[in-house]
């Protein structure tokens, strides 16, 4: 069962796990942060009122995170799961409760061209493909192809 809740200290320690995921990494093209970094960049979002995060649960299970955040005018959803909660539906779920509770609309969804599972999730959840975008990760390494969804 997938349920959805707010964001706790003790949620971080596996948020900062899962981030460290090479495949993950990999697949989404952001870098993992180190343990500083990355206490800096939670700290940030959680201050941040005009970022609403959830914490994802799989059967009591600290699985994730899922947050909507404004960037350029627009608001989007964003979500990271850990491995071992890929594949089973959790994301899609998690996502479909979440746009109960984040109402406004146009919203919308990025993804990286090489991460079809999480463009599927997105659609499943009725975003459409509106448009295709680059951006270099901070680490200057290769661009990264990604497509950008909206739901109505």
């Amino acid at each position: 069962m997938v349920t959805l809740r707010a964001v706790t200290t003790d949620d971080l320690p596996f948020f900062f796990a899962y981030q460290l995921d090479e495949q993950a990494v990999e697949m989404t093209g952001f870098p993992p942060r180190n343990k500083d970094s990355f206490d800096a960049h939670w700290s940030k979002i959680l201050a941040d009122e005009n970022i609403f995060i959830q914490t994802v649960l799989y059967e009591g299970q600290v699985a994730g995170s899922i947050l909507s955040f404004v960037i350029q005018g627009e608001r989007e959803v964003g979500y990271w799961l850990g491995r071992e909660f890929w594949g089973k539906g959790i994301a899609s779920e998690a996502l479909r409760q979440f746009l109960f509770q984040v109402t406004q609309r146009p919203l919308f969804g990025r993804v990286a061209q090489k991460n079809p599972a999480s463009k599927r999730v997105l659609e499943k959840c009725g975003f459409h493909v509106i448009g295709e975008d680059k951006w270099t990760p901070p680490t200057g390494s290769e661009e990264v192809l990604e497509f950008v969804l909206r739901l109505e």
